[in-house]
């Protein structure tokens, strides 16, 4: 099920044994790279129940795009379980092989998110960054729960 946010952008999900893919779709590889954070938020609970109060930065480094989104899906995950966030907007730029990205977000409300899961990592399962043939970018990989 792809969760448009304008024609070209969205998420989905998609299964792999006991663990969840998740894969983002864009105009732009880091437009894909954000709509994969969604899908990182919906494996715990609906995106439209976090609301994008406090900002967080995250910085990673890669000259390989596969390993570049690894390391993006990773350092969410580790401020999600840190911070106790969930995250619901973001925001990347790119230079050289430096990822800038902003999460917007609130700490997890157990009784308002009902978190389902806690993602412990993105894997190299199904890892994948490339632009399909009508132009848009897909980002994706399997996540452990």
């Amino acid at each position: 099920m792809l969760h448009d946010v304008a024609a070209a952008e969205g998420w989905e999900h998609f299964r792999h044994g006991a663990d969840i893919g998740i894969r983002g779709i864009g105009k732009t590889r880091l437009q894909a790279f954000e709509q994969a954070g969604l899908a990182l938020t919906s494996v715990v609970t609906e995106p439209e129940s976090v609301r994008a109060l406090h900002a967080v930065d995250i910085r990673c480094s890669s000259p390989d795009d596969d390993f570049l989104f690894l390391d993006w899906i990773n350092a969410l995950i580790y401020e999600m379980a840190t911070r106790g966030m969930l995250f619901r907007r973001f925001v990347l730029s790119q230079d050289g092989a430096t990822l800038y990205g902003t999460a917007w977000g609130e700490p997890v409300d157990v009784e308002r998110h009902c978190p389902a899961v806690e993602p412990k990592g993105a894997t190299l399962t199904e890892l994948k960054v490339q632009q399909s043939e009508d132009g848009r970018w897909i980002a994706q990989c399997v996540v452990d729960v």
